[in-house]
């Protein structure tokens, strides 16, 4: 990089905007832990007792409009603290962004569902992410879904994530912008959110001078399987018209996308 921009080394990078860099033969390990440390003294948590997940293995069902509202400083403070450390912990993205919701107007069962993300990084103040080297450049992107997940508008919510080779290099979590009728609805619109992403990444690739041919989606699409297999009613078979519409769709436009980064042959 030195021979193209021109840069000043000082010394092996370490830290870098509140992030912990350590370099080693394997690989490099990003991760935030002085600054959760940071983040316990904050808001006088040290002392709580740690969680082994960010949020219930149901969902965040209690997070509704009701209850006794809570300092709104306080939880926007909060909200803000714990999104910045989404840049190395993906781990506490789909909650954190479930609570980020409501910092309009906070009630009690928001404050305890951000409490409870502090708990769990209190129980997992070390992790990170982990960079390996020697490993494929293969680009590959995962989706999911929560269908109708909000209790308060039935919205459902569209998680990504994408891997250079075994590095991630892009999440996210969204609600969605409608309210999906089916799974296989959510599930497509969260596919293409993934493809979304997919296709823009070797646009920032082909800048660095790397070229890709094909990535891959994989997408879970159990409900297609099953309209697929069983007799369908009236409300099924127009389920499966927008499945298949929306598939067309999204592969003509990767298609496309794709057919402008293929090599040309002399």
């Amino acid at each position: 990089m030195s021979e193209k921009f021109e840069m000043s080394m000082m010394s092996e990078l370490k830290f870098f905007l509140g992030l912990q860099i350590k370099q080693t033969k394997e690989g490099t390990f990003v991760s935030q832990t002085k600054y959760t440390k940071d983040l316990f003294k904050k808001f006088n948590m040290q002392e709580c007792k740690g969680m082994s997940t960010p949020m219930p293995t149901s969902g965040h069902l209690d997070l509704t409009k009701d209850g006794e509202p809570v300092d709104q400083k306080v939880y926007r403070s909060m909200i803000g603290s714990l999104l910045y450390l989404c840049a190395s912990r993906p781990d506490i993205m789909l909650s954190m962004c479930m609570c980020a919701w409501y910092q309009a107007a906070p009630k009690e069962c928001h404050l305890k569902a951000v409490k409870r993300i502090v708990r769990y990084l209190i129980h997992t103040p070390n992790f990170g992410i982990w960079y390996p080297k020697r490993s494929s450049f293969d680009l590959v992107g995962y989706s999911d879904s929560d269908y109708a997940g909000d209790k308060v508008d039935r919205k459902s919510t569209s998680g990504t994530c994408q891997f250079l080779g075994r590095s991630l290099v892009s999440w996210s979590s969204k609600k969605q912008n409608s309210v999906s009728l089916s799974t296989a609805e959510a599930e497509y619109i969260a596919a293409g959110s993934c493809c979304a992403q997919l296709l823009w990444m070797p646009k920032l690739l082909k800048i660095m001078g790397l070229m890709w041919n094909m990535f891959h989606c994989f997408v879970t699409m159990k409900v297609l399987l099953r309209l697929l297999t069983i007799p369908c009613n009236i409300l099924e078979l127009s389920i499966l018209k927008f499945v298949i519409i929306s598939f067309e769709i999204m592969l003509l436009r990767v298609t496309l996308i794709l057919s402008m980064f293929a090599p040309i042959s002399n």
